[in-house]
This record gives C-alpha cells, structure tokens and sequence, in this order.
C-alpha cells in the first residue's frame, strides 16, 4: 500500500493554511508527490478563496483538507506580515503550473490539460509543445461539459497515465471537482490553474512585470473586465483587508490576555 505524501509544515492563517514555501521548493514538493503515486490535490490562496471559505463551509473543509498549499496572491503575502506568519515567497499559480509543465518534460511526467473553451485548450496545449518538444500531453478537453458527461471523461483521465492534471476552472469548481473525483482520476498531482490557459494560449494577457512585483495583478485584471470582476476586486478586497484586521486585533488582544 502507498504512503499518502506528508507536506512539509504549514501555518495557519485567517481560515485556511499555507506552506511557507519558494517557487522551487514547492515543485520538489511536487516531485515527491508524483513519485509517491498517491493521488493528491494542490490549491492556492488568494483574497478571493479566502472570501468563498468564509461563506461556503464545505469549499473551507476541502481546501483545509489539502496537503499542499501555495499563497497565489500578493493579498496572502500582505496578510502573512501582517499576522506574522513566515511566508518566504508568493507562488503564484501560472507560475508553478509553467515551472511543473518544464519539469514534466524534462522528467517524462504526463500531463492532461482539462478546462477552458476549445480555443484555449488547443492553443495551450500547441504552445507547450512548442517551448517543451518534449512534453508528453497524455491528455486534453475543454471545460464546457454536463453532469453526464462527467464518468466518461474521468474515465479518460484515469486512462491517460497522466501524472499530473491541471484543470482551467474557475474557483470553487475547481477545488469541488478535484476533491470529488480525485481518486477515481488516479492522477498523483491534481491542480486548479483557473484562468491560466487562456494567458499561455494569448488568449488574454498576463500584467506587465512590474504590476506583477507590486502587486497590481488584480488591477490589470480589473481594468480588462470592470464589469465582470468589480464585484470581486472591488467589494472582495475591502472586505479582505477588513478579515485581515479583525485577525490581527483578535490576535493582538490573546497576545495581552
């Protein structure tokens, strides 16, 4: 019987956990996990899933659930300082899916790709052939399908050998539809990468360097999508800013007690 990967240590924060852990350490993580052969999910924090974990219990239950988790966004870094939790570095998440995708081809790992439209997928899927001639894609699908169709498609994943998966769902779907099917998918490294494919297919555009250093990510996405995101960016993140405040007085305040 395999062993089920033990992550390195991890550290609370608001409602969730995070390993304090470098991009690079993180994929020697990943490593493991694929050697080990035991299916296992891989989320990402950012402002955003720490808002949908404090109204939907059971989305808290699964990510908490996970043995590997990342600080995607410059949020979870702002609020790691300033709850003193020892964070070495944001990971953000196209980064680690990039780095992992030239890992699996420098190592034989099969990867599936699963989630986006057709566009996407397809685009994503002859871009990393083309950085990585030697990529093994044991699988792809667009993301547009109902309940029924869902058996067939788990089937195919199980059957691809892949030995990592990354899906193109937004947020909670991915984290939902990983857990519910992780282990009849069979895939060691199970990992949510939303809208990932559509920026390595250019489909969409990542933020300059520089926005990405300062943080500002989720204002280039803002600008691109005001209508679609402001909900999100706007409303989410003051009332991010204001979990992360309580946290810190409540914390301040046992420190005195």
């Amino acid at each position: 019987m395999k062993a089920r990967y033990e992550a390195p240590e991890r550290y609370p924060i608001l409602n969730a956990f995070v390993n304090a852990l470098s991009l690079e350490e993180t994929v020697s993580e990943v490593e493991k996990i694929v050697a080990a052969g035991v299916p296992t999910q891989h989320v990402v924090l950012n402002a955003s899933k720490i808002n949908l974990m404090r109204e939907d219990p059971r989305l808290a239950e699964i990510v908490n659930a996970c043995p590997l988790v990342n600080a995607d966004g410059a949020s979870i870094v702002w609020a790691a300082r300033q709850l003193n939790v020892p964070l070495k570095e944001r990971v953000a998440g196209i980064d680690l899916f990039l780095r992992l995708v030239e890992v699996a081809a420098e190592k034989g790992y099969g990867i599936y790709l699963l989630g986006a439209k057709e566009e996407s997928v397809l685009g994503v899927r002859d871009e990393l052939k083309r950085r990585y001639p030697g990529l093994g894609i044991a699988g792809y699908r667009n993301g547009y399908f109902d309940e029924p169709d869902v058996p067939g498609i788990v089937a195919d994943i199980a059957a691809s050998g892949a030995d990592m998966l990354f899906l193109g769902f937004s947020s909670p779907k991915k984290e939902y539809w990983a857990h519910e099917h992780l282990e009849a998918l069979g895939v060691p490294f199970v990992m949510g990468v939303g809208g990932s494919f559509d920026v390595v297919a250019g489909v969409t555009s990542r933020a300059p360097k520089w926005m990405q250093d300062r943080g500002l990510e989720w204002l280039y996405r803002f600008v691109q999508e005001p209508g679609r995101l402001w909900r999100r960016y706007v409303v989410g993140n003051v009332s991010f800013v204001r979990y992360v405040c309580k946290c810190k007085n409540k914390s301040k305040k046992e420190v005195v007690q």
